[in-house]
């Protein structure tokens, strides 16, 4: 197989499109910012798909489906959400053959239309908590887009809750972020800090938004998720109240919070290498490929009928399969799983016959190591495990490495142009400093960890007094 591939130090964004659409995940579309997902890139979908909504479900939370189409009038009510997404909105004007009476606007998210339902279904305390959660895709018109990281449209989740009170949404949001933290570290392989976003990086219409945020391989920041405690903005906006016991009428206390397919592209970002994708094996639609090698046809024979075995022992437990094709050698199989990022190659050739073995191959890191035969599934649940804490390890180390402390403006200056990466450093709480920064530099603050960074400093850029440091970072 050639090699098709743009390498990471020559052009990173090239070398991301390339891995993305030459693994087969996704392509572009004939309509113009939207991205069609490929069987594989579904696929990664579909397990975050199944491990969210598991941990979701075990929390108390249903699933639901509301409309696409949402009354225009509906984002006008609440001011600072149809300011903050107003330039994003699709909008329909005919259907039919016919003008509508009042345009539809093609969700850009669903707090508009989900909350003028909740003002008709709850009425008491005893309507509460609600705790629902869709899987839909979104419309929001992107000028500048990319595979995953960005499109049109996109697939995604949203959570929408109602609740009593400001303590039980507060607890409902964080409860979230700490699902998005552990699915990314335990599932994605990717670590991420967690925090605030500020006042003006916050979700529009939001009383506070918190996150997560990962680290990609050039050296930018990714908002991997988000979960926002919307107080009673929206409640007042579509009179969503309910009788407490007491008697009186009180608006509920509101959340909303989501991952999107952006996901995908994070795993891109954070694992591949110049040989296409490294996907961490619990996430992986194929765990384990077997690739057998012969000359003969008596090899064949032999070898063949020991992969097969292997399958038939291996596929109860893990997502497997051989590779059987006649009409490819087997370094183009070995280069062509390798560019699709399954976890681990087995290959059975005569030697390996010979001995009643496999040879496992990471592919991480291509390190090989003899299986037997007869421990077989033992020997490749300890190899998938082995490369799911590796991958995470790794992650740890370079995101370790690439978190820096910022004392001099000059020099942060600098080394977000020459490093990148995050950057800790004091922030005095202005927001003119916050923009002069995003100006300056492009950097933003990503969050506001919630615990550990409660220390006297100074102001990165203004030199006040500052009782708290921050994330900095460039981001996608």
């Amino acid at each position: 197989m050639a090699k098709v591939i743009t390498p990471r130090s020559e052009d990173y964004s090239r070398w991301y499109t390339d891995v993305v659409t030459q693994s087969q995940m996704a392509d572009y579309s004939p309509v113009k910012g939207c991205m069609v997902i490929r069987p594989l890139g579904y696929a990664v979908w579909e397990a975050i798909q199944k491990e969210l909504d598991t941990r979701f479900k075990e929390t108390g939370h249903q699933n639901a489906y509301f409309p696409l189409f949402i009354p225009e009038s509906y984002l006008h009510k609440e001011a600072q959400h149809v300011e903050g997404f107003a330039p994003e909105c699709a909008v329909v004007t005919h259907g039919g053959g016919s003008k509508l009476e009042e345009p539809l606007v093609v969700r850009p998210t669903s707090e508009t239309i989900i909350y003028a339902m909740y003002s008709k279904w709850i009425r008491s305390y005893r309507d509460l908590p609600v705790l629902i959660n869709q899987w839909a895709n979104v419309v929001r018109w992107e000028m500048r887009t990319r595979l995953f990281l960005r499109t049109t449209e996109f697939l995604w989740q949203e959570g929408h809750t109602a609740h009593a009170t400001e303590a039980e949404a507060e607890e409902e949001v964080l409860k979230i972020l700490e699902i998005y933290r552990t699915f990314a570290e335990e599932q994605m392989a990717m670590p991420v800090y967690t925090g605030l976003k500020t006042a003006s990086e916050k979700f529009a219409g939001a009383l506070r938004t918190y996150c997560i945020e990962a680290l990609m391989q050039d050296g930018k920041a990714l908002q991997a998720g988000t979960s926002h405690n919307l107080g009673q903005n929206f409640s007042r906006a579509f009179d969503v109240k309910f009788q407490t016991r007491e008697g009186e009428w009180a608006h509920v206390w509101q959340t909303s919070w989501g991952v999107s397919t952006r996901l995908i592209g994070a795993l891109v970002m954070a694992h591949a290498d110049d040989n296409g994708l490294v996907l961490p094996p619990r996430l992986a639609p194929t765990q384990v490929v077997i690739v057998p090698i012969w000359k003969s046809d008596d090899e064949k024979a032999r070898i063949s009928e020991a992969a097969a075995l292997a399958v038939e022992e291996l596929k109860p437990a893990f997502r497997v399969r051989a590779d059987l094709r006649d009409e490819v050698s087997p370094g183009w199989k070995f280069n062509e799983w390798e560019l699709k990022g399954v976890p681990l190659r087995l290959e059975i050739g005569p030697k390996d016959l010979e001995k009643d073995q496999f040879m496992a191959v990471r592919r991480m890191d291509r390190r090989k190591t003899p299986v037997p035969r007869g421990s077989l599934r033992g020997g490749v649940a300890g190899l998938l495990e082995e490369i799911q804490k590796d991958l995470l390890e790794k992650g740890r180390a370079f995101l370790r490495a690439n978190t820096r402390d910022a004392t001099d403006y000059a020099v942060f200056k600098t080394q977000l142009d020459e490093v990148g990466g995050f950057f800790r450093a004091h922030w005095c709480g202005s927001p003119d400093c916050e923009k002069r920064i995003k100006d300056e530099t492009k950097a933003t603050i990503r969050c506001i960890p919630l615990e550990g960074n409660r220390e006297a400093g100074r102001c990165l850029l203004c030199g006040s007094q500052s009782e708290q440091w921050v994330y900095f970072a460039r981001a996608y």
